[in-house]
């Protein structure tokens, strides 16, 4: 977590493609009402869950992810604002939510109603034919009516300015990507505290060479990760990221490569963490079997080097393999799915690092006119050598069930109710929890 950007690689099956690659037509998944703002989709994924973006390939990961939303939301053509090739979108929401332990305790939980206004833009501007600059952002507040020490500033994942532009076979991307929450409960390696959350900020560029057969793409991120609670200040570092690739293309539908990424880690304060460098290099392969389907293979060794200088303890080097595979299909117009699993190496939140295996599957699906619904499921198994309980080694299940239904009031305003569930075992006594978050949202459409 830190101020950064991201990089040309893939999420959930989506790669970033030149335009001769990117014109292929795509069916509508949400009902009309939903799906003409990207900011519904957003505020479903906040419901979800996001891990910190922490070594140079997760970043990138998430970068695309931020990538393929825009492409989704600019399919939308609804706009609040249009002059000439200028359109924005400003889609305003209010949600109530009931959480029934707000700070992450097996025992002596704390309950609360949480109020939760918030204003959704998307905006694009094409300064040529080929060279566009997109801006899609959501912000609100966060105010807990029972305990306000609680209570602050929420930017959705995948807030993003991005422009991009193009040279011969060059496609250049600048951007800036960010998010401000607190959501403890959607970080697997915290318990027993509900005031985890910060500032993360993505900056940096990216290239991508296409030559027909052979792809190349090289990325460079500067990423800083504030605290928003002093609790969790010894979290606050900076990190320079770099990604690469080589991908030839076997076939119209497959991609093969190599890839490997840097990462220099600074923290602030060096209490609890130990600065350190990661490197990764592994390979990988982008199948694409038709307009609807995307599958994506990765798999490599990631290692991890510690100082072992300043206030915090010698800290062990790390290395492990990784390996992960996504997929996403649009079965019909109304029913969709993506799934994502694997094994990784991350730094972590309460230690160095964290090894783990996950695996979240979602489904999408409409069943009648302007009703559609979502599910997620998530399941994460993972150890840490806990820096801030006297080197504690922690093994730990982490479970998470989110459902989602938004239904149509009228062309302008939707209606939107969701529920999630996350259960934590954990071999460290105090770190197990169970929570439930009920929210209703209602969104209005300026147009």
């Amino acid at each position: 977590m830190i101020f950064a950007g991201a990089v040309t690689v893939q999420v959930v099956g989506r790669a970033s493609r030149l335009p001769h690659r990117a014109s292929r037509p795509r069916r509508r998944r949400f009902a009309p009402a939903a799906a003409h703002s990207c900011w519904l989709a957003a505020s479903l994924l906040a419901w979800g869950v996001t891990a910190p973006a922490q070594d140079a390939l997760r970043d990138s990961l998430a970068g695309d992810a931020a990538a393929e939303a825009q492409r989704r939301g600019e399919m939308a053509t609804d706009y609040t604002i249009k002059q000439g090739d200028f359109r924005m979108l400003v889609t305003p929401s209010l949600e109530l939510d009931w959480n029934d332990n707000i700070n992450l305790v097996s025992s002596g939980q704390l309950q609360d109603f949480i109020v939760r206004p918030l204003v959704g833009v998307n905006l694009s501007y094409p300064l040529t034919y080929r060279n566009v600059l997109r801006l899609n952002m959501g912000i609100g507040y966060d105010t807990y009516l029972e305990h306000p020490n609680y209570s602050g500033v929420r930017v959705l994942s995948g807030s993003v300015l991005s422009f991009d532009t193009y040279i011969k076979d060059f496609r250049i991307n600048v951007h800036d990507r960010f998010q401000y929450t607190q959501d403890a409960a959607g970080q697997a390696a915290v318990a027993t505290t509900g005031a985890y959350g910060g500032l993360d900020n993505f900056a940096g560029v990216s290239a991508t060479w296409d030559l027909e057969d052979v792809v190349l793409s090289l990325g460079y991120d500067h990423e800083n990760f504030i605290a928003s609670n002093a609790q969790f200040d010894y979290l606050n570092r900076a990190s320079e990221l770099l990604v690469t690739r080589a991908g030839l293309r076997v076939n119209p539908a497959l991609t093969a490569g190599v890839e490997g990424s840097g990462s220099i880690n600074t923290y602030d304060n060096s209490v609890f963490l130990n600065n350190s460098i990661g490197y990764s290099a592994g390979l990988y392969g982008d199948w694409h079997p038709g307009h609807y389907t995307d599958v994506q293979l990765r798999g490599g060794y990631t290692e991890y080097s510690f100082e072992q200088a300043g206030p915090v303890a010698a800290a062990a080097n790390a290395n492990a393999w990784y390996l992960g595979l996504t997929a996403s299909q649009d079965i019909t117009e109304a029913i969709s799915y993506s799934i994502s699993a694997g094994h990784e190496l991350i730094l972590g939140l309460q230690a160095n690092t964290v090894e783990d295996w996950y695996f979240r599957p979602s489904i999408n699906w409409k069943l009648m006119k302007n009703l559609t619904f979502n599910t997620s499921v998530g399941y994460e198994h993972g150890k840490q050598l806990l820096a801030t309980q006297t080197a504690a080694s922690e093994n730990y299940d982490w479970f998470w069930v989110g459902l989602g239904a938004n239904y149509g009031l009228t062309k302008k305003l939707v209606l939107g109710l969701n529920y999630r569930l996350t259960k934590r075992l954990s071999d460290v006594g105090s770190r197990d929890y169970s929570q439930n978050m009920v929210g209703l949202r209602l969104s209005y459409l300026l147009q």
